[in-house]
């Protein structure tokens, strides 16, 4: 899916990615982790604009449109699957077919009756779990997601990985729970200032690898 082979990205000439080489096969469910500023954002935004057409991006800010309902927001994920006459019947009077793809995600993730709640009525949790949706109602052979459980209890974030990781087929995520990282994905990448610090199976990942991910440079 991804062959990355000595990637640097710099803004403003300060370097953010510096060698960055990395290989992720179709099927491979990985996290990325590290410290604040390691580059993790500006990673998954590469693998992103590399696989676009066939990718879901689950955004650290969740990008939802406040004023519409859930159900609409998710249904945002695939427009461009459809018509521009369709998605405008679809925004006055939801389609059944739509109904049906779409609520089973919902009730999936714990927010089933929140399907016509207007996204600026929910907890920041609840908000989350939509952009989870709309990702995974999109059904792309990728799915990207930084942070994407950041606002959600550690137990329902447990859930919410697992259903990531049943319903997506290659999965590369950035997550700040280290625990949940090790608990649930084979393959965890550790990233600091820019570069890649370790690339291994999680049973491989010690304390102090991640001592020294950690601490402050």
């Amino acid at each position: 899916m991804f062959d990355l082979r000595g990637l640097s990205i710099a803004y403003d000439s300060e370097p953010v990615l510096r060698d960055i080489s990395l290989r992720i096969r179709p099927g491979e469910k990985v996290v990325i982790i590290g410290p604040s500023g390691a580059g993790k954002s500006t990673l998954l935004k590469k693998l992103y604009e590399l696989r676009q057409k066939d990718s879901s991006f689950i955004h650290q800010d969740y990008a939802l449109v406040a004023q519409l309902s859930v159900f609409h927001n998710v249904c945002i994920g695939r427009l461009d699957f459809n018509g521009t006459l369709y998605n405008l019947l679809n925004l006055v009077r939801p389609k059944k077919e739509e109904r049906l793809r779409i609520q089973p995600i919902l009730e999936a993730l714990g927010i089933g009756d929140k399907s016509f709640a207007p996204v600026h009525s929910l907890s920041g949790g609840q908000q989350q779990r939509v952009a989870v949706a709309r990702a995974l109602y999109r059904n792309s052979p990728v799915l990207l997601g930084d942070e994407p459980v950041s606002s959600i209890d550690p137990h329902q974030a447990n859930t919410v990985l697992q259903i990531i990781k049943e319903r997506a087929a290659t999965v590369v995520l950035s997550l700040h729970d280290v625990g949940l990282a090790l608990e649930l994905f084979d393959r965890i990448v550790g990233l600091r200032a820019g570069r890649i610090a370790f690339d291994l199976p999680s049973a491989e990942v010690s304390e102090p690898m991640l001592g020294d991910l950690f601490t402050p440079c």
